[in-house]
């Protein structure tokens, strides 16, 4: 499955960034990290994210849920999309 997380930083850029040079991205083994974009003011992280297993990302949300809020989206390849729904 493929996810696009929207973060929303509580307290700004700094905490996050602080943190990740200390720990790092800390996925669990089987997430994957695709790409990242942090929109122009430093507040939002648009990141996509895949993984077999929804509950990969839930524990990787759990290890920065107190400096980020986070809206998970499933998404399909536009491919993906278009040949499912030709299926229907």
């Amino acid at each position: 499955m493929i996810f696009m997380v929207i973060e929303h930083f509580k307290y700004g850029p700094v905490p996050v960034g602080e943190r990740f040079q200390l720990r790092g991205r800390m996925l669990p083994d089987g997430l994957e990290f695709r790409a990242s974009w942090v929109d122009s003011a430093g507040m939002r992280c648009f990141q996509v994210m895949e993984a077999g297993d929804r509950q990969l990302l839930d524990a990787w949300v759990a290890q920065w849920n107190d400096l980020v809020e986070f809206e998970v989206i499933p998404v399909l390849t536009s491919a993906e999309f278009w040949a499912q729904s030709q299926r229907r």
